[in-house]
């Protein structure tokens, strides 16, 4: 995510100086302090926030759970996080549904902040929850902003209620009244109404905002505000607040700026909290607002459960444990990679998921390089293959992956490289089926890797006599076998400390004695 970029790199900077001291000073607080400070300003929170954000975080790291910390470093980067959470809302918030259907969700802001793609976004959202919702085109000055939202509830699969051509035509007031009455005779559980906006600011954008609200009495107003809006979002957001008033805000154009400042400043100035954010141009592009979530990924630690809520969403349980079958069976194929490579595409992008992981930021470069058309070549020199070919790959011999390389529009070399990183994922993922070790190409075993069988199943050790000498060693082999154990020094260590005279244990309190004090002790 290109949000937050530029804040990340600065705040990761700025703690990778703390982390080789042992004890913070007040210089060194006051350092760190600063230099967050400089990078919030940079990002565009507004300057009040920062002033108490950086308040609060130079209190508590000069407090004594700084101070009595084994890391201070970790201490203080854990205070940042606290802090951040708390200036992004706290606690998620949720939409609040009427009691009785249908709830009415009115979406306000900007024009040019995204409020007619969300509203699909939301509605297509609300579907996958289970709700039936109806976008509402009360949008009736912009051009061709009601056909725009019928295109998009066309994309999301929802219907569209726009009796209205727009276009300066209608009363945008009666148009709302008539939508919930439209929902009740239809069933529809959810009205999401998308109002018009101006450029800026001004008298007539609030009254008939104002007007739309007292007529449809909305169960949500959400606040739309585009995320690169910078410096301006507090004086929007306190506008709206006072001419329409909002329950929740919406932030849009999330992944379009590495500052994204209006996230940390909308929630603290405002009171309300951020509901939900679009990151990026498609409709599924679109996410609760989760505070702590948002703090880790600012400060590089990651969003695990963003990660893992996503891919329960597009992969299938039962396909998975079928492949899982399939890999310890040796009867994996490329169409079954092929299955498991659109399932990865369905999550979305894979930048994205890569940057939710910690530490993400140290791989930027490599998250900047990677094409993700990568995927789709992948799935050409597939789909190019026969049934034969993909169930039974050994059959690729040089004239059939030309063909194929023809028929993909790809080299030969890379059909050759996807066989072979194929191969090589079979015969990893087989092991690990197993519950082996798997062999990474390259590295060899994975160190470490507690697995029971397989590969990695550590060999007993041969019992048996290690002496040099033949018949020395065959004499106490003999005596092994027959439950003897061999007596003198060639049973004991290396030091001749053994059992003394074929009697067990060790050398006598005397001899330890001598023996310390030869070693100076």
């Amino acid at each position: 995510m290109a949000t937050f970029g530029t804040l990340s790199d600065r705040l990761a900077d700025t703690f990778k100086n703390l982390r080789t001291k042992g004890k913070l000073s007040a210089a060194d607080v006051d350092g760190t302090v600063r230099e967050i400070r400089r990078a919030l300003l940079d990002a565009d929170v507004a300057l009040d926030v920062v002033k108490d954000f950086t308040g609060k975080v130079r209190e508590r790291a000069l407090s004594d759970e700084v101070n009595k910390a084994l890391n201070p470093a970790q201490q203080v980067v854990q205070i940042v996080n606290e802090e951040l959470v708390a200036i992004l809302g706290g606690q998620q918030r949720r939409l609040q549904f009427a009691k009785k259907p249908p709830t009415v969700i009115m979406l306000a802001g900007l024009q040019g902040a995204g409020k007619t793609t969300l509203a699909g976004k939301l509605a297509k959202w609300l579907v996958k929850d289970g709700h039936t919702p109806v976008l509402v085109a009360a949008d009736l000055q912009r051009p061709n902003a009601v056909t725009q939202l019928q295109i998009v509830g066309e994309q999301a699969g929802v219907p569209v209620f726009a009796p209205e051509p727009g276009n300066g035509v209608g009363n945008p007031v009666k148009v709302a009244k008539d939508a919930l009455k439209f929902a009740e005779t239809k069933q529809y559980d959810t009205v999401i109404v998308d109002t018009a906006g101006r450029l800026g600011v001004d008298a007539e954008l609030m009254k008939q905002a104002g007007d739309i609200r007292k007529a449809v009495d909305p169960d949500e107003v959400l606040f739309v505000i585009d995320a690169m809006i910078g410096q301006d979002a507090v004086a929007t957001a306190k506008a709206f607040q006072d001419g329409v008033d909002f329950t929740g805000v919406v932030l849009s154009k999330l992944d379009g700026d590495a500052r994204g400042g209006a996230a940390l400043s909308v929630a603290s100035v405002t009171g309300r909290p951020i509901i939900f954010a679009s990151t990026g141009e498609g409709l599924d592009d679109f996410e609760p607002f989760h505070p702590d979530r948002m703090a880790s990924r600012i400060l590089d630690l990651g969003d695990i459960l963003t990660l893992i809520e996503q891919a329960q969403e597009a992969f299938d349980e039962d396909e998975a444990r079928k492949v899982a079958e399939k890999f310890a069976t040796d009867t994996f194929t490329l169409d079954d990679f092929l299955k498991q490579m659109q399932q990865l595409r369905n999550m979305g992008s894979i930048k994205k998921m890569m940057g939710m992981l910690p530490g993400a930021g140290a791989m930027k470069q490599q998250l900047d390089n990677f094409d993700e058309k990568e995927i789709v070549r992948t799935e050409a020199i597939i789909q190019s293959m026969t049934k034969t070919e993909r169930t039974t790959p050994k059959l690729l011999n040089g004239s059939r992956r030309l063909r194929i390389a023809r028929g993909s529009g790809t080299t030969v070399t890379e059909v050759n490289q996807l066989v072979n990183r194929f191969e090589q994922a079979a015969k990893m993922m087989k092991t690990v089926a197993k519950g082996g070790v798997p062999n990474v190409p390259g590295m060899g075993p994975i160190p470490g890797a507690g697995f029971s069988g397989g590969r990695g199943k550590q060999q007993p050790k041969k019992k048996g006599s290690k002496s040099g000498n033949p018949a020395k060693r065959a004499a106490e082999n003999a005596a092994l076998a027959s439950g003897v154990k061999p007596t003198g020094a060639a049973a004991g260590s290396g030091f001749g400390l053994g059992a003394q005279g074929g009697k067990p244990g060790g050398p006598s309190a005397e001899e330890l004695a001598s023996l310390q004090k030869f070693l100076g002790r």
